[in-house]
């Protein structure tokens, strides 16, 4: 698979997996319950929200965009009640910014050794990203159980659905 195949996939994923997030959101009937707490459950969604924003932004955008983003990892979880529009609005510009950055990273940038150490080691920067598409799914599912727990609502908002996958095609009969 070549290097612009690998990231312009890694975007389809980190977007997809964003815009489901966006949708869990704005599935809560109230604003209220984003940010609602449960014994079994360690954060909200919306803690998990700023996170999943926060991060993107920082690794991609400010590492291999250049945005100048920097990243405030303890208010990611210690903010409490941020408004609906502000964590969509944060969703949207780490969208923006996966779009936007990976297609772009090249096939030596993916061997390369990321440029920051990453929990006290070095790793690949092809590898890291990776890490990020599934450490995005792995939030993405803990806010779909929170919204079902917090709500009562079981119905799903279509995550990871493969229909959205940027080469899926419609098969004809």
């Amino acid at each position: 698979m070549r290097a612009t195949m690998i990231t312009e996939t890694l975007a389809a994923l980190l977007t997809r997996e964003l815009r489901c997030i966006q949708r869990e959101l704005e599935k809560y009937p109230s604003e209220a319950q984003i940010w609602q707490t449960h014994p079994a459950l360690p954060n909200t969604a919306g803690t998990l929200a700023l996170h999943a924003a926060g991060n993107l932004l920082h690794f991609i955008g400010s590492v291999f965009g250049d945005t100048g983003y920097q990243r405030d990892r303890d208010a990611e979880f210690q903010r409490r009640d941020v408004p609906r529009a502000e964590l969509l609005r944060a969703l949207r510009e780490a969208v923006d910014v996966v779009e936007r950055t990976l297609p772009g990273v090249t096939a030596s940038q993916l061997e390369e050794w990321y440029p920051l150490p990453v929990a006290g080691r070095r790793i690949r920067s092809g590898e890291f990203l990776m890490h990020l598409a599934v450490h995005l799914a792995y939030h993405l599912g803990q806010i779909d159980y929170h919204r079902r727990v917090i709500s009562g609502d079981v119905m799903g908002v279509g995550a990871v659905s493969p229909a959205e996958l940027s080469s899926a095609i419609p098969v004809t009969a």
